[in-house]
Protein backbone atom coordinates (compact mmCIF):
# COMPACT_ATOMS: atom_id res chain seq x y z
CA UNK A 1 0.00 0.00 0.00
CA UNK A 2 0.94 3.14 -1.45
CA UNK A 3 1.48 5.79 1.65
CA UNK A 4 0.59 9.77 0.17
CA UNK A 5 2.75 12.67 1.16
CA UNK A 6 0.44 15.37 2.81
CA UNK A 7 2.44 17.23 -0.35
CA UNK A 8 0.28 15.23 -2.82
CA UNK A 9 -3.18 16.69 -1.46
CA UNK A 10 -2.39 20.25 -1.01
CA UNK A 11 -3.14 23.45 -3.16
CA UNK A 12 -0.66 25.00 -5.79
CA UNK A 13 -0.35 27.61 -2.87
CA UNK A 14 0.16 25.57 0.13
CA UNK A 15 2.44 22.89 -2.23
CA UNK A 16 4.92 26.10 -3.00
CA UNK A 17 4.60 26.92 1.27
CA UNK A 18 5.52 23.47 1.90
CA UNK A 19 8.59 23.55 -0.35
CA UNK A 20 9.44 26.80 1.23
CA UNK A 21 9.56 25.49 4.24
CA UNK A 22 11.91 22.83 3.57
CA UNK A 23 13.99 25.35 2.04
CA UNK A 24 14.35 27.67 5.10
CA UNK A 25 15.15 24.71 6.89
CA UNK A 26 18.63 23.86 4.89
CA UNK A 27 19.20 28.10 4.95
CA UNK A 28 18.69 28.99 8.39
CA UNK A 29 22.55 26.57 9.77
CA UNK A 30 23.83 27.64 6.60
CA UNK A 31 27.45 30.01 6.84
CA UNK A 32 27.51 34.08 5.83
CA UNK A 33 29.45 32.81 2.89
CA UNK A 34 27.16 30.79 1.64
CA UNK A 35 24.42 33.26 1.25
CA UNK A 36 26.55 36.02 0.48
CA UNK A 37 28.20 34.23 -2.48
CA UNK A 38 24.22 33.80 -3.65
CA UNK A 39 23.29 37.19 -3.14
CA UNK A 40 26.24 38.13 -5.73
CA UNK A 41 25.42 35.57 -8.16
CA UNK A 42 21.68 37.20 -8.05
CA UNK A 43 23.03 40.66 -8.56
CA UNK A 44 25.18 39.63 -11.48
CA UNK A 45 22.07 37.47 -13.01
CA UNK A 46 20.45 40.19 -12.97
CA UNK A 47 22.74 43.08 -15.01
CA UNK A 48 23.46 40.21 -17.46
CA UNK A 49 19.71 39.65 -17.85
CA UNK A 50 18.23 43.11 -17.23
CA UNK A 51 16.81 43.16 -21.66
CA UNK A 52 14.81 40.16 -20.38
CA UNK A 53 13.56 41.96 -17.08
CA UNK A 54 12.73 45.48 -18.83
CA UNK A 55 11.05 43.64 -21.71
CA UNK A 56 8.80 41.64 -19.48
CA UNK A 57 8.05 44.97 -17.19
CA UNK A 58 7.52 47.01 -20.44
CA UNK A 59 4.21 44.79 -21.29
CA UNK A 60 3.20 45.89 -17.15
CA UNK A 61 3.87 49.59 -18.35
CA UNK A 62 2.01 49.39 -21.16
CA UNK A 63 -1.46 47.26 -19.76
CA UNK A 64 -1.34 49.90 -16.55
CA UNK A 65 -1.40 52.84 -19.05
CA UNK A 66 -4.12 51.25 -20.99
CA UNK A 67 -6.05 50.98 -17.75
CA UNK A 68 -5.57 54.64 -16.95
CA UNK A 69 -3.38 54.22 -13.83
CA UNK A 70 -1.75 57.58 -12.18
CA UNK A 71 1.51 59.02 -13.82
CA UNK A 72 2.80 58.22 -9.65
CA UNK A 73 1.86 54.52 -9.49
CA UNK A 74 2.97 53.89 -13.05
CA UNK A 75 6.65 55.21 -11.99
CA UNK A 76 6.57 52.89 -9.28
CA UNK A 77 5.77 50.12 -11.57
CA UNK A 78 8.59 50.85 -13.94
CA UNK A 79 11.80 49.11 -14.33
CA UNK A 80 14.77 50.81 -16.62
CA UNK A 81 18.05 49.34 -17.21
CA UNK A 82 19.42 52.00 -15.18
CA UNK A 83 17.28 50.77 -12.06
CA UNK A 84 17.40 47.07 -12.82
CA UNK A 85 21.45 48.01 -12.20
CA UNK A 86 20.58 50.18 -8.95
CA UNK A 87 18.31 46.80 -7.32
CA UNK A 88 21.67 45.10 -8.06
CA UNK A 89 23.40 47.17 -6.65
CA UNK A 90 21.12 47.31 -3.52
CA UNK A 91 21.71 43.46 -3.81
CA UNK A 92 25.28 43.58 -3.23
CA UNK A 93 25.05 45.93 -0.36
CA UNK A 94 22.77 43.43 1.70
CA UNK A 95 25.70 40.92 1.07
CA UNK A 96 28.01 43.06 2.68
CA UNK A 97 25.80 43.69 5.95
CA UNK A 98 26.56 42.03 9.10
CA UNK A 99 24.58 38.52 8.94
CA UNK A 100 22.04 38.57 11.90
CA UNK A 101 21.42 35.24 12.60
CA UNK A 102 23.52 33.31 15.31
CA UNK A 103 24.32 36.90 17.21
CA UNK A 104 24.21 36.74 21.00
CA UNK A 105 21.64 39.40 22.16
CA UNK A 106 22.24 38.52 25.74
CA UNK A 107 23.95 35.96 27.61
CA UNK A 108 25.39 35.10 31.16
CA UNK A 109 26.63 32.28 33.62
CA UNK A 110 23.66 31.78 35.85
CA UNK A 111 24.61 31.47 39.71
CA UNK A 112 23.74 27.90 39.22
CA UNK A 113 26.61 27.39 36.69
CA UNK A 114 24.21 26.89 33.47
CA UNK A 115 25.13 29.07 30.29
CA UNK A 116 22.47 30.86 28.95
CA UNK A 117 22.70 33.06 25.32
CA UNK A 118 19.46 34.52 23.82
CA UNK A 119 20.69 34.28 20.25
CA UNK A 120 18.91 35.83 16.88
CA UNK A 121 17.62 33.08 14.24
CA UNK A 122 15.90 33.03 11.12
CA UNK A 123 11.95 33.69 11.07
CA UNK A 124 11.59 30.73 8.36
CA UNK A 125 9.12 31.22 6.46
CA UNK A 126 8.01 34.95 5.08
CA UNK A 127 5.45 35.73 3.01
CA UNK A 128 5.12 39.21 1.40
CA UNK A 129 2.28 40.93 -0.24
CA UNK A 130 2.44 43.88 -2.01
CA UNK A 131 1.62 45.89 -4.93
CA UNK A 132 3.24 47.86 -7.82
CA UNK A 133 6.48 48.12 -7.05
CA UNK A 134 8.87 45.01 -8.69
CA UNK A 135 11.72 46.37 -6.99
CA UNK A 136 10.36 45.31 -3.86
CA UNK A 137 10.53 41.44 -5.29
CA UNK A 138 14.00 41.68 -5.32
CA UNK A 139 14.97 43.44 -1.90
CA UNK A 140 12.54 41.23 -0.26
CA UNK A 141 14.59 38.20 -1.56
CA UNK A 142 17.72 39.66 -0.68
CA UNK A 143 17.16 40.68 2.84
CA UNK A 144 15.03 37.11 3.21
CA UNK A 145 18.16 35.46 1.74
CA UNK A 146 20.80 36.90 3.98
CA UNK A 147 18.57 36.10 7.05
CA UNK A 148 18.67 32.68 6.49
CA UNK A 149 14.52 32.83 5.13
CA UNK A 150 12.70 31.70 2.43
CA UNK A 151 10.70 33.65 0.94
CA UNK A 152 7.27 33.42 -0.65
CA UNK A 153 6.14 36.60 -3.08
CA UNK A 154 2.91 37.48 -4.02
CA UNK A 155 2.88 40.59 -5.97
CA UNK A 156 0.38 42.45 -7.68
CA UNK A 157 -1.19 41.80 -11.25
CA UNK A 158 -0.17 45.01 -12.49
CA UNK A 159 3.20 43.78 -12.50
CA UNK A 160 2.35 40.01 -12.67
CA UNK A 161 5.47 39.90 -15.78
CA UNK A 162 8.03 41.84 -14.19
CA UNK A 163 7.63 39.43 -11.38
CA UNK A 164 7.87 36.34 -12.93
CA UNK A 165 11.03 37.46 -15.06
CA UNK A 166 12.27 38.94 -12.06
CA UNK A 167 11.56 35.31 -9.50
CA UNK A 168 13.07 33.02 -12.61
CA UNK A 169 16.21 34.87 -13.01
CA UNK A 170 16.30 35.33 -9.19
CA UNK A 171 15.62 31.25 -8.48
CA UNK A 172 18.35 30.18 -11.43
CA UNK A 173 21.01 32.57 -9.81
CA UNK A 174 20.21 31.20 -6.34
CA UNK A 175 19.69 27.08 -7.28
CA UNK A 176 23.59 28.17 -9.74
CA UNK A 177 25.31 28.71 -6.07
CA UNK A 178 23.93 25.77 -4.41
CA UNK A 179 21.42 27.10 -2.17
CA UNK A 180 17.93 25.78 -2.91
CA UNK A 181 15.85 27.68 -5.56
CA UNK A 182 12.69 27.33 -3.83
CA UNK A 183 13.81 29.77 -0.80
CA UNK A 184 12.70 32.47 -3.47
CA UNK A 185 9.12 31.43 -4.81
CA UNK A 186 6.36 33.03 -6.78
CA UNK A 187 3.18 32.59 -5.11
CA UNK A 188 0.81 30.72 -8.05
CA UNK A 189 -2.10 32.66 -9.03
CA UNK A 190 -2.76 36.04 -9.99
CA UNK A 191 -6.22 36.25 -8.28
CA UNK A 192 -7.73 36.95 -4.37
CA UNK A 193 -7.87 33.22 -3.62
CA UNK A 194 -4.10 32.72 -4.05
CA UNK A 195 -3.69 35.51 -1.63
CA UNK A 196 -6.54 34.09 0.67
CA UNK A 197 -4.75 30.88 0.72
CA UNK A 198 -1.38 32.44 1.95
CA UNK A 199 -3.01 33.99 4.92
CA UNK A 200 -4.81 30.77 6.07
CA UNK A 201 -1.23 28.97 5.33
CA UNK A 202 -0.53 28.88 9.49
CA UNK A 203 1.85 26.27 10.26
CA UNK A 204 3.80 26.73 6.76
CA UNK A 205 3.93 30.28 6.77
CA UNK A 206 5.56 31.39 9.88
CA UNK A 207 4.92 35.84 9.12
CA UNK A 208 2.76 37.60 6.52
CA UNK A 209 4.05 41.05 5.17
CA UNK A 210 1.86 43.04 3.60
CA UNK A 211 3.63 46.08 1.49
CA UNK A 212 0.70 48.48 -0.49
CA UNK A 213 -2.14 50.48 0.43
CA UNK A 214 -4.66 50.77 3.31
CA UNK A 215 -6.96 48.42 1.81
CA UNK A 216 -4.55 45.94 1.23
CA UNK A 217 -3.33 46.25 4.70
CA UNK A 218 -6.61 46.58 6.60
CA UNK A 219 -7.09 43.15 4.95
CA UNK A 220 -4.11 41.11 5.94
CA UNK A 221 -4.72 42.39 9.15
CA UNK A 222 -7.92 41.74 9.70
CA UNK A 223 -7.76 38.48 7.85
CA UNK A 224 -4.90 36.62 8.16
CA UNK A 225 -4.54 33.48 10.86
CA UNK A 226 -0.66 33.80 9.70
CA UNK A 227 1.18 36.15 12.07
CA UNK A 228 1.22 39.57 10.49
CA UNK A 229 3.87 42.57 10.40
CA UNK A 230 1.77 45.58 9.74
CA UNK A 231 3.29 47.78 7.43
CA UNK A 232 1.22 51.30 7.07
CA UNK A 233 0.38 53.82 4.47
CA UNK A 234 2.32 57.04 4.51
CA UNK A 235 0.25 59.99 5.33
CA UNK A 236 3.24 62.02 6.32
CA UNK A 237 3.69 65.76 7.45
CA UNK A 238 5.78 68.67 7.52
CA UNK A 239 5.26 71.09 9.55
CA UNK A 240 6.97 74.40 9.38
CA UNK A 241 7.93 76.33 12.78
CA UNK A 242 7.22 79.84 13.93
CA UNK A 243 11.07 79.70 13.97
CA UNK A 244 11.96 77.99 10.81
CA UNK A 245 14.24 79.19 8.26
CA UNK A 246 12.61 79.77 5.08
CA UNK A 247 15.24 79.03 2.36
CA UNK A 248 15.77 75.37 4.28
CA UNK A 249 11.88 75.15 4.90
CA UNK A 250 11.03 75.85 1.00
CA UNK A 251 13.46 73.16 0.21
CA UNK A 252 12.77 70.47 2.45
CA UNK A 253 8.65 70.95 1.41
CA UNK A 254 9.59 70.37 -2.07
CA UNK A 255 11.72 67.20 -1.45
CA UNK A 256 9.23 65.95 0.95
CA UNK A 257 6.98 65.64 -1.66
CA UNK A 258 8.25 66.15 -5.49
CA UNK A 259 11.55 64.76 -5.33
CA UNK A 260 9.33 61.04 -5.93
CA UNK A 261 5.59 61.54 -5.28
CA UNK A 262 4.64 57.74 -5.14
CA UNK A 263 6.43 56.45 -2.51
CA UNK A 264 5.46 56.13 1.05
CA UNK A 265 7.44 58.56 2.53
CA UNK A 266 6.49 61.25 0.44
CA UNK A 267 4.89 64.35 2.57
CA UNK A 268 1.27 64.53 2.09
CA UNK A 269 0.47 67.34 4.59
CA UNK A 270 2.04 71.07 4.84
CA UNK A 271 1.19 72.87 8.47
CA UNK A 272 2.45 75.98 9.14
CA UNK A 273 2.22 77.82 12.09
CA UNK A 274 0.62 81.33 11.83
CA UNK A 275 3.47 83.75 12.63
CA UNK A 276 5.58 82.41 9.69
CA UNK A 277 2.66 82.35 7.17
CA UNK A 278 3.06 85.32 5.69
CA UNK A 279 6.56 85.04 4.79
CA UNK A 280 6.66 81.54 4.17
CA UNK A 281 3.48 80.53 2.06
CA UNK A 282 3.87 82.77 -0.88
CA UNK A 283 7.21 81.37 -1.14
CA UNK A 284 5.81 77.84 -0.71
CA UNK A 285 3.15 78.03 -2.96
CA UNK A 286 5.14 79.30 -5.68
CA UNK A 287 7.91 76.56 -5.27
CA UNK A 288 5.02 74.10 -5.27
CA UNK A 289 3.68 75.21 -8.56
CA UNK A 290 7.18 74.80 -10.36
CA UNK A 291 7.06 71.54 -9.09
CA UNK A 292 3.97 70.96 -10.30
CA UNK A 293 1.94 70.00 -7.04
CA UNK A 294 -1.88 71.07 -6.71
CA UNK A 295 -2.73 72.51 -3.09
CA UNK A 296 -5.71 71.40 -1.19
CA UNK A 297 -5.60 74.19 1.18
CA UNK A 298 -7.91 74.88 4.20
CA UNK A 299 -9.26 78.92 4.22
CA UNK A 300 -6.10 80.38 5.95
CA UNK A 301 -4.25 78.93 3.04
CA UNK A 302 -6.00 80.07 0.33
CA UNK A 303 -5.96 83.64 1.64
CA UNK A 304 -2.07 83.49 0.37
CA UNK A 305 -2.81 82.06 -2.89
CA UNK A 306 -4.86 85.15 -4.57
CA UNK A 307 -1.55 86.11 -6.46
CA UNK A 308 -0.01 83.24 -6.73
CA UNK A 309 0.52 80.88 -9.88
CA UNK A 310 -0.32 77.77 -7.85
CA UNK A 311 -3.30 75.28 -8.70
CA UNK A 312 -5.05 75.73 -5.51
CA UNK A 313 -8.42 73.95 -4.32
CA UNK A 314 -10.50 74.06 -1.58
CA UNK A 315 -9.37 71.25 1.31
CA UNK A 316 -12.37 68.98 1.96
CA UNK A 317 -12.20 66.21 5.86
CA UNK A 318 -11.23 64.16 3.21
CA UNK A 319 -7.64 65.05 2.09
CA UNK A 320 -6.41 65.26 5.92
CA UNK A 321 -6.34 61.57 5.75
CA UNK A 322 -5.84 61.13 1.89
CA UNK A 323 -2.10 59.48 0.69
CA UNK A 324 -2.76 60.82 -2.39
CA UNK A 325 1.04 59.32 -4.21
CA UNK A 326 0.47 61.67 -6.35
CA UNK A 327 1.36 65.83 -7.25
CA UNK A 328 -0.81 67.00 -4.29
CA UNK A 329 -0.66 68.18 -1.31
CA UNK A 330 -3.14 69.15 1.66
CA UNK A 331 -2.09 72.46 3.22
CA UNK A 332 -3.56 74.17 6.87
CA UNK A 333 -2.16 77.03 8.93
CA UNK A 334 -2.53 76.29 12.71
CA UNK A 335 -2.24 78.52 15.28
CA UNK A 336 0.74 77.06 17.76
CA UNK A 337 3.13 73.85 17.41
CA UNK A 338 0.39 71.54 20.17
CA UNK A 339 -2.02 72.74 17.10
CA UNK A 340 0.20 71.11 14.70
CA UNK A 341 0.82 68.03 17.27
CA UNK A 342 -3.23 67.57 17.43
CA UNK A 343 -3.33 67.78 13.84
CA UNK A 344 -0.92 64.95 13.15
CA UNK A 345 -2.57 62.76 16.09
CA UNK A 346 -5.62 63.02 14.38
CA UNK A 347 -4.78 61.95 11.08
CA UNK A 348 -1.14 60.59 11.15
CA UNK A 349 -1.08 56.85 9.88
CA UNK A 350 2.20 56.49 12.17
CA UNK A 351 5.29 56.80 9.33
CA UNK A 352 6.85 60.12 9.46
CA UNK A 353 6.50 63.69 10.51
CA UNK A 354 8.85 66.19 10.08
CA UNK A 355 9.53 69.74 11.98
CA UNK A 356 11.27 72.50 10.36
CA UNK A 357 12.84 74.92 13.19
CA UNK A 358 15.91 76.91 14.69
CA UNK A 359 14.63 75.97 17.95
CA UNK A 360 15.92 73.70 20.20
CA UNK A 361 12.90 74.10 22.27
CA UNK A 362 10.25 73.57 19.85
CA UNK A 363 12.18 70.46 18.47
CA UNK A 364 12.59 68.84 21.31
CA UNK A 365 9.03 69.14 22.12
CA UNK A 366 7.54 68.02 18.49
CA UNK A 367 9.79 65.24 18.44
CA UNK A 368 8.58 64.16 22.23
CA UNK A 369 5.15 64.34 21.47
CA UNK A 370 4.71 62.83 17.80
CA UNK A 371 4.46 59.21 18.08
CA UNK A 372 5.33 57.63 14.25
CA UNK A 373 8.31 55.48 13.29
CA UNK A 374 10.14 58.44 12.31
CA UNK A 375 10.29 62.09 13.39
CA UNK A 376 12.70 64.21 11.12
CA UNK A 377 14.30 67.22 12.31
CA UNK A 378 14.88 69.96 9.56
CA UNK A 379 15.78 66.69 7.26
CA UNK A 380 12.89 65.76 4.50
CA UNK A 381 10.81 62.88 4.97
CA UNK A 382 12.03 61.00 2.43
CA UNK A 383 14.72 59.82 4.42
CA UNK A 384 12.81 57.49 6.36
CA UNK A 385 13.92 54.71 3.97
CA UNK A 386 16.28 51.21 5.09
CA UNK A 387 18.81 52.49 1.82
CA UNK A 388 19.12 55.66 3.57
CA UNK A 389 19.40 54.49 7.20
CA UNK A 390 22.37 52.28 6.77
CA UNK A 391 20.76 49.17 6.28
CA UNK A 392 20.96 47.94 3.20
CA UNK A 393 17.63 47.26 1.83
CA UNK A 394 14.16 47.28 3.93
CA UNK A 395 11.60 44.94 3.56
CA UNK A 396 9.11 47.78 4.84
CA UNK A 397 8.36 50.23 7.02
CA UNK A 398 6.46 48.77 9.80
CA UNK A 399 4.42 51.23 11.84
CA UNK A 400 3.27 48.86 14.60
CA UNK A 401 4.91 48.74 17.60
CA UNK A 402 5.74 44.97 17.96
CA UNK A 403 8.84 43.12 16.83
CA UNK A 404 9.83 45.53 14.77
CA UNK A 405 8.59 49.67 13.84
CA UNK A 406 10.09 51.54 11.38
CA UNK A 407 12.35 50.55 8.23
CA UNK A 408 12.67 46.89 8.42
CA UNK A 409 16.31 45.69 7.81
CA UNK A 410 18.22 42.54 8.35
CA UNK A 411 17.73 42.02 12.11
CA UNK A 412 13.93 42.62 11.49
CA UNK A 413 13.46 39.88 9.86
CA UNK A 414 14.75 37.29 12.72
CA UNK A 415 13.17 35.90 15.95
CA UNK A 416 15.26 34.77 18.95
CA UNK A 417 15.63 31.62 20.93
CA UNK A 418 17.38 30.47 24.34
CA UNK A 419 20.38 28.10 24.19
CA UNK A 420 20.49 26.28 27.95
CA UNK A 421 24.04 24.91 28.12
CA UNK A 422 24.55 22.46 31.17
CA UNK A 423 27.38 19.94 32.67
CA UNK A 424 24.43 17.52 33.64
CA UNK A 425 22.65 19.56 35.68
CA UNK A 426 18.92 19.02 36.91
CA UNK A 427 16.17 20.99 38.28
CA UNK A 428 15.46 20.29 41.98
Amino acid sequence: MTTLSPYDSMSPVNQAAYRAKGAAATLAPLPRAAKDDALLAVADALEVRASEIVEANAQDVAKAREAGISEGMIDRLTLTPERVRAIASDVRDVAALPDPVGEVVRGSTLPNGIDLRQVRVPLGVVGIIYEGRPNVTVDAAALCLKSGNAVLLRGSSSAYRSNTALVRVLRDAVGGAGLPADAVQLVPGEGRDSVRELMRARGLVDVLIPRGGASLINTIVQESIVPVIETGTGNCHVYVDADADLDTAVEILVNSKAQRVGVCNAAETLLVHQDIAPAFLPRALEALAEAGVTVHADERVMAYAKDSAATVVEATTEDWETEYLSHDIAAAVVDSLDRAVEHIRLWTSGHTEAIVTTSQQAARRFTQLVDSTTVAVNASTRFTDGGQFGFGAEIGISTQKLHARGPMGLPELTSTKYIVTGDGHVRR
